[in-house]
């Protein structure tokens, strides 16, 4: 396993992390239990999860993912094994975010977001977290994939300094060792810096953002704040949903696969996407590698990564994903991803 800094801290993270957002719907607790037993022992350090998972989210589920890796960590007792990360949920600001946790007061204010972490605590039976991350801005911006900035006034958002200043207490708690953000823009990381510096308020030391060969608008203004401030990126959806494998070419619907089950799933579904990922396949296959491989080391050996957040239903999956951190793509492959992506230059923000 390879390492990478998390901000300007000293944690070592590893550059493969592990995504949960399947466990608790299209994995059991169980399945749940062997994939981090398996990860921890190819050297995966960070675990990644969020109040509202598994997805798609829904109010009988809410909270199972951290739950079970809750039942994990009483177990086996490896809580100082792993950095273990978590999210709080922002506003239900749109038909396909959660409006049933906290009976849809999820804004990022001291009262939810309280309630939120000692929640969460509970859940994953620790009394602390290495990484604590704001999941959507408390604002309606360019996130999910919204192309276009909508130019609206929102009645009511929670200033971003207030929402730092209760992390900050976290922290001083023992609570929270880090704070991050994602799905952020860069005036919001721009705004979380800011407040950093001129109210000696916690500086954000990550962004956990979309990011792979279909989506690679982190490179267009945010990858400079990985570059000069030290705000790394935790890339989730490396695979686009899966797409970037093959197995939804020609319109085929795998059977248990996530697009199969779950029509939610549309923002990697356009032609345009669809024929850029057949030609990403073929790029894969004409130096055989195997599509996910090649995905997955692209994102791997981007300098603003700090880890590659992977997450798979089956172990086979995992162990592939894994994998990919010994893979190098060499310049003729890059040379061959260039091509497509003036093609296709982000077919599915």
């Amino acid at each position: 396993m390879k390492y990478r800094k998390l901000g300007h801290t000293e944690i070592e993270v590893s550059l493969i992390g592990l995504g949960t957002m399947t466990w608790g719907e299209q994995n059991t607790e169980a399945e749940a239990h062997e994939q981090l037993d398996y990860a921890l022992s190819r050297g995966v350090n960070l675990v990644d999860t969020a109040e509202m998972y598994p997805v798609p989210p829904m109010a009988e589920t809410q909270g199972r993912t951290e739950t079970y890796i809750g039942t994990w960590l009483a177990k086996t007792g490896r809580r100082k094994d792993i950095i273990l990360a978590s999210k709080v949920a922002g506003p239900n600001t749109d038909p396909k975010r959660p409006g049933y946790i906290r009976s849809g007061q999820m804004r990022l204010d001291r009262k939810n977001m309280t309630e939120a972490l000692h929640a969460s605590l509970k859940r994953l039976q620790t009394d602390y977290l290495d990484l604590y991350q704001l999941h959507w801005p408390d604002r309606t911006t360019t996130i999910f994939g919204r192309p276009r900035y909508p130019y609206r006034d929102d009645p009511y958002t929670v200033p971003i300094d207030e929402t730092l200043g209760v992390l900050q207490d976290f922290v001083q708690a023992g609570k929270v060792r880090h704070v991050g953000v994602s799905n952020e823009t860069p005036w919001g990381v721009a705004q979380y810096l800011k407040f950093a510096e001129t109210k000696k308020l916690p500086r954000i030391v990550s962004i956990q953002n979309p990011y792979n060969l279909l989506n690679r608008m982190y490179e267009n203004g945010l990858s400079e704040f990985s570059h000069l401030e030290g705000v790394g990126l935790l890339a989730y959806s490396p695979l686009a949903m899966g797409v970037l494998t093959g197995k939804y070419l020609n319109g085929a619907r795998p059977e248990g696969a996530r697009m199969t089950l779950f029509s939610r799933f549309d923002r990697y579904a356009n032609p345009q996407a669809q024929e850029a990922a057949a030609q990403y396949v073929q790029v894969a296959r004409d130096h055989g590698l195997s599509p996910a491989t090649l995905a997955l080391a692209f994102v791997n050996q981007q300098p603003f990564v700090t880890s590659n957040l992977i997450g798979a239903t089956r172990m086979d999956q995992l162990k592939e994903n894994i994998d990919s951190v010994d893979v190098e793509l060499g310049d003729e492959v890059l040379d061959a991803i260039k091509a497509v992506y003036q093609k296709y230059p982000n077919p599915a923000p």
